[in-house]
């Protein structure tokens, strides 16, 4: 069961990060159209300011598929010295720290919206965003990746409670690239 909740949360990830990475192409294609007509003496405006929004958003929603693929550095001098059990707990002790910094991430961001929902804050730009648009998708990608880090922090470990260290390792552990590439050459 806790397999099965791990991998559907794998595929949503997967889902959010093809809708990014369908986002960021749409922004290229936004900044291509205005270098050419800038080129021609016209302008689109609001490149920057656009950009900008696309690539916070963009950033927080993506870090949960990151988590999910295993994507987040680490650094792996002192942990590949250790047992299962030992890397385990390493890779658990590393979930809960990056838990608590997003949670506090996200905890922190909520004020941020609030005070521009509130004071109906504009950008400060020719395009006067209204900013809690863009600041609302960037705190629900906060929000997100901050749920993914306690969910998968907590299946992990109900994975050890289990006894089953080998996985719980290959759902919250370093991606073993090698190993990757033998499972695809069969």
């Amino acid at each position: 069961m806790v397999l099965r909740i791990l991998d559907l949360l794998r595929t949503i990830n997967r889902g959010i990060a093809l809708v990014v990475g369908l986002g960021l192409l749409a922004c290229v294609g936004y900044v291509l159209l205005e270098i050419t007509l800038r080129r021609l003496g016209m302008s689109l405006g609001g490149t920057t300011e656009i950009t900008g929004y696309v690539m916070a958003v963009t950033t927080a929603w993506s870090m949960g598929f990151a988590l999910m693929e295993l994507a987040h550095i680490r650094i792996e001098g002192l942990r590949t010295r250790f047992a299962p059990w030992g890397r385990v707990f390493l890779d658990l002790l590393a979930m809960v720290v990056m838990a608590a910094t997003v949670v506090t991430i996200a905890f922190r961001a909520w004020p941020v919206l609030a005070r521009s929902i509130a004071n109906n804050s504009r950008a400060n730009t020719v395009l006067e965003t209204p900013l809690w648009i863009p600041q609302s998708l960037w705190f629900a990608g906060w929000l997100w990746f901050a749920l993914m880090c306690c969910a998968v922090t907590l299946l992990a470990l109900a994975l050890v409670f289990q006894g089953r260290l080998g996985a719980a390792e290959s759902r919250i552990g370093v991606r073993n690239e090698v190993a990757d590439e033998l499972e695809q050459a069969k």
